[in-house]
């Protein structure tokens, strides 16, 4: 099994917070361009505001001045739309931004009790572990459950959908009009014309993603070619690779977002059997990646495509 780290990872697997996103239609009121939205009153961003969210359509009575977040990628949403005035606790692994209210709260073992105690008005999380949706709802407190994001669009729809449940849709949509903006300009930059391959991993087992998931799509606007997606068992999106599979396949790239977690590095990979003579190691090309950027779906995706393309830049000039 995956280690809870790698939180991408985990919707597939079984084993984390994240499970796949269920929003399909989005929004029942014209979104605003750009940005995906939620259904609200003719008046615009008043309240009470409907969210097609992936526990069913979720009706917020009035603006909410106590969320508690149980989702690390939510909790840089919610700060950067505007919404961080009224997050009074967030989750044990919540880490981004420093101001955040960190406690004990688990994200992972959600204790209904201790996150009643908080006295939210409303909760906003990634996974119904413990059938803890249910559970809060029995006793009256709001949930907006914003499963692991699959695409892109999924990440912007997701960030306009918390906007508007928080009163905060207009700056929501601006961000998330900046982030597409950001995307399309380094998609367009990128040298596609070098043919790179590229190998993510997402620890030192090691297990790696492939093109189908969320990271991979990432990876994809720089037209990189992923060594995962050739894995016998690629299938799940999340395949558990080989030190042997690794070393044949020979990428031009490696991304590491193992860095923070499992110290590992350039020269952690020189110690690999077969690693040191690859032409990512030989040619200065292993990018050590933020694991908490390289591991979520919220505004900071802009970060970690920058760090791509940096590289892919610098690769396609050597």
């Amino acid at each position: 099994m995956r280690p809870v780290r790698t939180v991408f990872a985990g919707a597939l697997l079984g084993t984390l917070v994240l499970a796949g996103c269920g929003q399909n239609s989005g929004t029942t009121a014209t979104p605003a361009p750009a940005a995906p939205s939620a259904s609200a009153p003719a008046a615009g961003d008043g309240f009470p505001v409907t969210i097609e969210a992936g526990n069913g359509k979720v009706t917020i009575d009035k603006k909410p001045e106590r969320i508690v977040s149980l989702s690390a990628s939510h909790t840089e949403t919610l700060f950067a739309v505007g919404a961080g005035p009224q997050v009074i606790a967030v989750d044990d692994r919540s880490n981004f931004p420093p101001e955040a209210p960190k406690t004990d709260l688990s994200g992972f073992k959600p204790n209904v009790e201790a996150i009643v105690a908080k006295k939210p008005d409303l909760v906003v999380l990634s996974d119904d572990l413990d059938n803890v949706v249910a559970a809060l709802g029995k006793v009256g407190v709001p949930v907006l459950l914003e499963p692991a994001a699959k695409t892109l669009d999924e990440a912007y729809e997701e960030i306009a959908e918390i906007g508007a449940a928080t009163g905060n849709k207009a700056k929501a949509d601006e961000v998330v009009t900046g982030m597409r903006a950001a995307m399309d300009k380094l998609a367009a930059e990128a040298p596609k014309d070098k043919k790179l391959t590229y190998y993510h991993e997402l620890d030192q087992t090691p297990y790696a993603a492939t093109s189908q998931t969320f990271i991979g799509q990432v990876y994809s606007i720089f037209g990189l070619t992923n060594i995962a997606d050739q894995a016998p068992d690629a299938a799940g999106g999340y395949p558990k690779l080989s030190a042997e599979f690794v070393a044949q396949a020979d990428p031009d790239l490696i991304f590491l977002a193992d860095v923070k977690c499992c110290k590992q590095d350039k020269a952690a990979l020189t110690k690999r059997p077969g690693w040191a003579g690859l032409s990512a190691v030989k040619n200065d090309r292993v990018v050590e990646l933020d694991d908490d950027i390289a591991s979520r779906w919220g505004p900071r995706i802009v970060e970690l495509a920058e760090s791509i393309g940096a590289a892919v830049a610098k690769a396609g000039t050597s």
